[in-house]
């Protein structure tokens, strides 16, 4: 096999164009999130209720991306993702003119099936292309685009919303997710290790059912669910604290907080390179420990300390997942798109339970409720992965 090397020309391409790529993903699917608030006031719902703009599409995303990376199986990996980007762009355009809140929740339905194109198949990409000496950090610097995607649209989605209206701001974001994804389709190298299968769904059914017995992989699939359930509840409803008293911050200000999102661009990085040469277990805890930490800081009243808190926990998460994400790359040996898929498919109903459960506990409780389930599914991440070896 013929493996892409850090150093060379086609691996900065590659790399150049899945961070496009995880940028879209990540802009568009998390375009609503600083707009709960908003959505509560113009359209008169519960919290609770305008979550849904957020976890129906993770959910749609996490059940298709089971179909999407089959598909890749027989169809290539390449078209696949640049179609599903392209068309996820035209569906957050789309939100953006919706007449209520039942058509908001349609089109993030469909932009939820489009984005299932990418995440799985990019992942198996880097699995199939890049030197397993490289991954580490080609996981990570795709990790990075999700992060700077993150970032970036909600940031922007702040100030436009301040400046003009949430639709305007969700039509900008729509725009740049099209422009990135036609330089995706430029930059990204074709698949030289991918051999094609027939699409025969007996046996792909069964190839899932095979990672599901894997008990390194089950664990990593709980690791994804745990993970981004807590990330997701926390930048769900810490908008609600900060735009009330004491805080009351503008949209603008809230918006600017995904700016610690720079934090994890680094970590998933450098904890990725740190666990290729000292053991994925072993980073994966101290990741886990900073995410705990992190929450734990959120809970003090002095805002400084808050935001500090948000920026430790956020660092942590992406470099937890970078290393769960890449350990299942390394671990599945045959049919890596679709154990890539089981892995994001339970990281997405993670950020669809654990979003729309937050919602219900900051209801009852306020933010100290949300906290405690934060707390408990970062326990619970630390004791399977205390089940992992420190190499598989």
């Amino acid at each position: 096999m013929t493996y892409l090397q850090r150093g060379t020309a086609k691996f900065h391409r590659a790399n150049w164009a899945l961070f496009a790529g995880g940028f879209v993903t990540f802009a568009i699917l998390y375009s609503t999130q600083p707009l709960l608030p908003n959505f509560v006031k113009e359209f008169g719902i519960s919290p609770l209720t305008a979550s849904f703009s957020l976890s129906t599409t993770t959910a749609t995303l996490a059940v298709f991306m089971l179909v999407a990376g089959s598909l890749s199986e027989a169809w290539g990996r390449k078209t696949i993702m640049g179609t599903a980007l392209l068309a996820a762009s035209v569906m957050g355009l789309l939100t953006a003119f919706s007449a209520n809140f039942a058509a908001l929740l349609v089109w993030r339905v469909l932009l939820g099936v489009f984005l299932a194109g990418l995440p799985a198949i990019a992942m198996a990409y880097l699995g199939e292309e890049v030197s397993p000496n490289s991954l580490g950090l080609a996981m990570g610097l795709y990790i990075s685009g999700n992060s700077i995607g993150g970032m970036s649209g909600r940031i922007i989605t702040g100030m436009l919303t301040d400046a003009f209206s949430w639709r305007v701001a969700l039509a900008a974001i729509a725009v740049v997710s099209l422009l990135s994804s036609i330089l995706f389709w430029v930059l990204l190298p074709p698949s030289r290790n991918f051999h094609p299968r027939k699409l025969q769904l007996g046996k792909l059914t069964k190839s899932l059912l095979h990672h599901l017995t894997d008990g390194v992989l089950l664990r990593l699939y709980g690791l994804g669910f745990l993970l981004m359930g807590s990330f997701v509840t926390l930048y769900n409803y810490i908008g609600f604290q900060l735009l009330a008293k004491p805080y009351s911050l503008s949209q603008t200000a809230v918006g600017w907080i995904f700016i610690v999102y720079l934090v994890g661009t680094f970590s998933s990085t450098w904890m990725g390179r740190l666990a290729d040469s000292h053991g994925q277990r072993k980073v994966l805890w101290i990741g886990i420990a900073i995410m705990l930490t992190g929450v734990g800081l959120t809970l003090i009243p002095w805002l400084w300390l808050k935001l500090a808190g948000i920026a430790v926990f956020t660092f942590g998460f992406f470099g937890s997942h970078s290393i769960a994400s890449s350990w299942v790359g390394k671990r599945a040996k045959l049919d890596k798109a679709q154990a890539s898929s089981l892995y994001l498919f339970f990281y997405y109903v993670g950020s669809s339970v654990g979003g729309s459960a937050g919602g219900a506990l900051w209801g009852s409780y306020g933010w100290d409720g949300v906290v405690a389930m934060i707390a408990a599914f970062l326990l619970i991440a630390i004791g399977l992965s205390a089940r992992l070896s420190a190499f598989a």
